[in-house]
């Protein structure tokens, strides 16, 4: 079996570096081969050419204009060949030692999605900005209550899926507003999203964070069109 890791950069050349080599010294569960993607979403720092540079085990994209990171997400997603797809920042927010805690609940037949949850891990005293804290806590409210779920963190970037259920869902968001469209088609075919707890090392604005508050605006507002749309 194979773990294909979809990698969108943008404007990330201070640390992706440091991610990749994180990504490249996982060992994974029952053997698991890796496959990288990286996704270049047009970026203007050096990203770009530093991919280019790097060896060819490594699967290459890249868009000739700024698309989002739903289009990077959605570009990797068709050129994965793995069995099992997770989806990788590339900054140093999350932790890919937590891979195998991702993938055990798919690997035993638990579960077919499986996002991993900044909250559950104690752990976890630091955030971005208060904004942040709550605007997440609020999309994961409002996740709940439109689609009856349990979800403890909806916004996380940690988002795990058996190749076959998300190659056959469709998704139309190019930008952040993915994440948020992804879980309500998942829940509204009735597939249960697993967590587990995952590390988190939150970076604020000024270390390059690019979200911010519309993308909440826009995540809540993308669930309730998702919830009524037939």
């Amino acid at each position: 079996m194979k773990l294909s890791i979809i990698m969108p950069c943008y404007n990330e050349r201070e640390t992706l570096p440091k991610i990749l080599e994180k990504v490249r010294n996982v060992k994974l569960k029952n053997n698991l081969k890796k496959e990288i993607i990286l996704v270049d979403d047009f970026s203007t720092d050096g990203t770009r050419e530093y991919i280019k540079s790097l060896d060819k085990e490594i699967i290459k994209l890249f868009h000739e204009k700024n698309k989002g990171k739903g289009a990077a997400i959605k570009s990797g997603i068709k050129k994965a060949s793995g069995d099992i797809i997770i989806v990788q920042d590339a900054d140093l927010e999350y932790e890919p030692n937590d891979y195998n805690k991702l993938i055990e609940p798919i690997l035993e037949g638990k579960a077919e999605v499986v996002y991993g949850s900044r909250v559950l891990n104690k752990k976890n005293k630091k955030y971005s900005h208060l904004s942040f804290l709550i605007g997440g806590r609020l999309v994961t409210f409002v996740t709940n209550l439109l689609f009856f779920s349990r979800l403890t963190d909806e916004p996380t970037c940690y988002k795990t899926f058996k190749a076959d259920v998300i190659k056959k869902i469709e998704i139309e968001g190019n930008r952040f507003e993915w994440e948020p469209e992804v879980t309500a088609k998942i829940l509204k075919k009735g597939i249960k999203i697993h967590e587990v707890p995952i590390s988190y090392f939150p970076r604020k604005k000024s270390e390059g964070k690019k979200i911010n508050w519309k993308d909440g605006v826009q995540a809540i507002w993308t669930l309730v069109k998702y919830r009524v749309r037939e």
